[in-house]
This record gives structure tokens, sequence and C-alpha cells, in this order.
């Protein structure tokens, strides 16, 4: 029983270890799609109006903690749906060894390009956020990247811009030398 208990945890463990795979590979494409294009700030704004509204599960105009947390239980379990798809390789239901082991070097080779490090996850599953302040923030986001300030973002811009947050980010990680 034991022997049972420990492989039950050990596969669950070995699912968890191959995190992200799926996502990984379909969010990067979309993302590049998204932002091939110079993007115009009403669209730009539009677009975080509408996750916030897609989050407003009794569409009162907040996003109150219980409601995040749905949402984020509902992707969670999109994503573990997806990720044992894609182990899945031959689509019977289980995933053997095999499978196993091509998804996880999969991954490790990703990572390895990446560089396998996390981001600090900061929680913001606890405060409400309202339409009208999604709007707000965007509109602030979309002026901070529109370096030129022709009403429109460009790849270019958004990529000094996401420089400019790794590099604040950094700044923040490392210890403050004494």
């Amino acid at each position: 029983m034991k022997k049972i208990i420990v492989m039950g945890g050990a596969a669950v463990l070995a699912l968890g270890a191959v995190t992200g795979v799926a996502m990984a590979q379909q969010q990067p494409a979309e993302r590049a799609q998204r932002w091939a294009e110079p993007v115009a700030q009403a669209d730009f704004v539009n677009r975080a109006v509408e996750r916030v509204e897609r989050l407003d599960a009794n569409s009162d105009g907040t996003v109150t903690a219980d409601e995040r947390r749905a949402a984020m239980e509902a992707r969670r379990g999109e994503r573990m749906n997806a990720r044992f798809a894609k182990l899945d390789a031959n689509s019977d239901g289980s995933i053997s060894r095999a499978e196993f082991d091509a998804g996880h070097a999969e991954r490790g080779q990703r990572m390895g390009r990446r560089g396998g490090g996390r981001m600090e996850r900061v929680d913001r599953a606890d405060r409400t956020v309202t339409v009208a302040d999604a709007r707000a923030r965007a509109e602030q986001a979309f002026v901070r990247m529109d370096k030129d300030g022709d009403g429109v973002v460009t790849r270019e811009e958004r990529r000094e811009m996401r420089g400019e947050r790794r590099a604040q980010r950094a700044a923040r990680a490392a210890p403050a030398a004494e």
C-alpha cells in the first residue's frame, strides 16, 4: 500500500516537473503575433480592459478576490489538462515512462535556452480591481511604452520597455551592497 502511495505521489510530482510545456510553446507564438504590428493606444487599453472584464463573473465592474481566485483555478486546470495532453503523445489516456522522459528532456532544453530562472511571484489574488482602475493603469503603461509619443507602440518600443523592466527587477533582486 505504501508503495502505491509513493508511486502515485511520484507521478504527481513528475507531472508537476514538466509544468509549462504546452503553455510555453503556445504563448510566445501568440504574443509574437499580437505584437508583430504596431498597436494604437485604444487597442492596447481595450485589450487590458477586456482581460479584466473576463474575470468579472457578475459584471459589476469590480473583480473581487474570489472572482480572481476562481479564474486562476480555472486556468490552472486548463494548463494541467494541456500539459497532460502534450505529454500523452499517443493519446491513450496515460503517460508512459518514455513519454514522460521525452517531455522532461524537451522542457530541460527550453529552460536552458531561457536561463531556467523563475520570476518572483507577486500574489495579487487578494486585491480588488475595478475596470476603471484597469483602464487607467493600461493608459499609464501605454504612455510609458510610447517613447516617441506618436500614439502607437511598435515592437521596438515594447522591447525597449521590456529591457527596462528586466533591469529594474534585477536591481531589486540584487542584494543591497552596504
